[in-house]
């Protein structure tokens, strides 16, 4: 039983930190009020075109650097996720389309631009099943390392904290900073006064317009790295054609954590590890509990503890617990 409870929270981990990284880019997104229901694409984007940079680089060298390939995969994610959450910036900041229509838009042709991209620059061979996949080993080996010593050393201690690659680690580490920044900068707290109520920030002098952008665009970039993590850790380096579709289904589970953790990156860390048990008790329940359970029904449990945090949150009342304000609302600087 031991084996299969520490085998089910590596796997819940693995899992998580994907949704960990689109929920901390789409809390920085929505803090400054927009609502980017576009982060599947935006994910699907950065993972595709981060897999390319890194692939690449990889069948073009002879002799690899593990430090280069991070640099190629990280900065090709997060730049092309960045691309994504600017067309959003751009529509809904500049030109105040509804950010819902914006949002599910670009949810579709990123999936569509990552999966064209993902499979035909890295000339993917075909399988006899009809999918196309393309595997990284360089870049897995890199992306996928352990922590040498403690993972092998310390027993179960090593498999549940140190049995991951580097990205798991860095998204705990981004999103402690974005909550120091959200909470106690001068920065982080114009964004949320942007967020709050942009017309009352813009009368104090705040560049609303900046802030909106400069949310999207890095929040939308570290999004990206979620989709990066995917394909070049937790899918075993592998980019096939069910991958986008993969990373689209999962990122939608950050959307749901955001509001999970009501707006605070910081919860996101044990809120993404919890959605992964959630997600991966399906497997696991019936093995360690010796009973049959119904595997769909199983996995809607991260969508249905969503559910029932969001009542209890209404319940309640908490100002400081709910979304901001304006989340979702255009602003129109001549109607101040």
């Amino acid at each position: 039983m031991g084996s299969n409870i520490i085998g089910w929270i590596v796997e819940a981990v693995g899992f998580g930190t994907v949704i960990l990284y689109g929920t901390i880019g789409e809390t920085l997104t929505e803090k400054a009020g927009n609502l980017n229901l576009g982060t599947p694409g935006i994910m699907v984007m950065g993972g595709a075109f981060g897999f390319i940079g890194c692939y690449l680089y990889e069948a073009n060298t002879a002799h690899p650097v593990a430090a280069i390939c991070i640099l190629i995969a990280l900065l090709s994610s997060f730049l092309m996720a960045m691309f994504g959450g600017l067309i959003y910036a751009f529509l809904t900041t500049t030109f105040h389309v509804n950010q819902n229509v914006v949002g599910l838009t670009l949810t579709i042709f990123g999936v569509g631009f990552g999966k064209f991209f993902g499979t035909y620059v890295t000339k993917a061979s075909t399988a006899a099943t009809g999918n196309v996949s393309t595997k990284a080993e360089f870049s897995y080996k890199v992306f996928s390392a352990k922590i040498p010593w403690l993972s092998t050393h310390t027993g179960w201690v090593g498999e549940v904290f140190f049995s991951y690659g580097f990205m798991f680690y860095l998204a705990i580490i981004i999103a402690i900073v974005a909550t120091l920044f959200l909470m106690k900068t001068r920065a982080g707290l114009n964004l949320r006064a942007v967020g709050e109520n942009p017309a009352t920030a813009d009368a104090a002098g705040i560049n609303v317009t900046k802030y909106k952008y400069l949310a999207t665009l890095i929040g939308s970039g570290i999004t990206g790295l979620g989709g990066l993590y995917y394909v070049l850790d937790y899918n075993n380096g592998i980019w096939a054609t069910e991958a986008g579709s993969a990373i689209e289904a999962i990122a939608w589970l950050s959307v749901a954590l955001v509001i999970f953790v009501r707006w605070r990156p910081v919860h996101a860390i044990w809120g993404s590890i919890l959605f992964g048990i959630c997600y991966w008790a399906y497997q696991y329940v019936p093995i360690i509990f010796n009973i049959k359970l119904n595997t769909d029904l199983i996995m809607m449990l991260p969508y249905v503890v969503t559910i029932i945090v969001l009542i209890i949150s209404s319940v309640r009342n908490n100002r400081e617990k709910q979304a901001p304000a304006s989340l979702g609302l255009s602003y129109f600087r001549e109607d101040r």
